[in-house]
């Protein structure tokens, strides 16, 4: 496996509507030139991009509106690459490691292209306490998954394997798929500690009566 940099100096962003935790899926419908190309030279280099929430702007280009992404996102790999009849490129692709950007700026095509510095891995749980509410949370996704299979086993949006022995694993998956609104996403998403995010997504729980 190649070493991490230690700055990602001309890093692709892909701002949406969306917040992509690690181990994250991502499926993309790519029709604009600028992200096209981006996507030809990701498959060509094996380099990822980057996905960061929209703080203002749109998905699209417009002239005269400036797109300001989140400063916190997460680095994306494409794992799978199909084009349509109509010529829209149909990509999938998977969070890895979050990332902080220090500067962006906008290429001539339109394309955001940022320096960005990789975040670490999630500090592990603490005490015992903590270490109950992630058991109930990791209970709580497991039937969640499970009620999905039943209704359609294609549609679980989580990639195997399942780790639901993994706090980190399990409170991004939470995060991802609770109906907690997208500023509060992002918030779950920049945490650096496992143990707040299962505090988080378990208070969530209990007041939404999922516990």
């Amino acid at each position: 496996m190649s070493s991490i940099p230690a700055v990602y100096a001309e890093l692709p962003l892909f701002p949406l509507h969306t917040v992509l935790f690690p181990d994250g899926l991502l499926p993309l419908k790519i029709f604009e030139a600028r992200y096209l190309d981006m996507a030809r030279a990701c498959l060509r280099d094996d380099a990822p991009f980057g996905v960061c929430l929209l703080k203002s702007g749109g998905e699209v280009a417009q002239e005269d509106v400036t797109c300001v992404p989140e400063m916190v996102g997460t680095l994306a790999r494409i794992e799978q690459c199909d084009v349509d009849e109509h010529g829209m490129l149909l990509v999938r692709a998977r969070g890895t490691q979050r990332f902080r950007l220090l500067s962006h700026r906008k290429e001539p095509s339109g394309l955001l292209v940022g320096m960005a510095e990789p975040l670490p891995e999630d500090s592990p749980l603490d005490g015992p306490d903590v270490l109950a509410k992630f058991g109930a949370c990791a209970e709580v996704l497991e039937r969640i998954i499970d009620a999905i299979r039943e209704r359609d086993a294609e549609s679980v949006p989580f990639a195997e394997p399942f780790r639901f022995d993994d706090p980190s694993w399990v409170s991004n998956r939470l995060s991802e798929v609770l109906q907690i609104p997208l500023r509060a996403r992002q918030k779950l998403m920049e945490l650096t500690d496992a143990g707040e995010r299962i505090d988080a997504v378990h208070h969530y729980m209990r007041q939404h009566q999922l516990l």
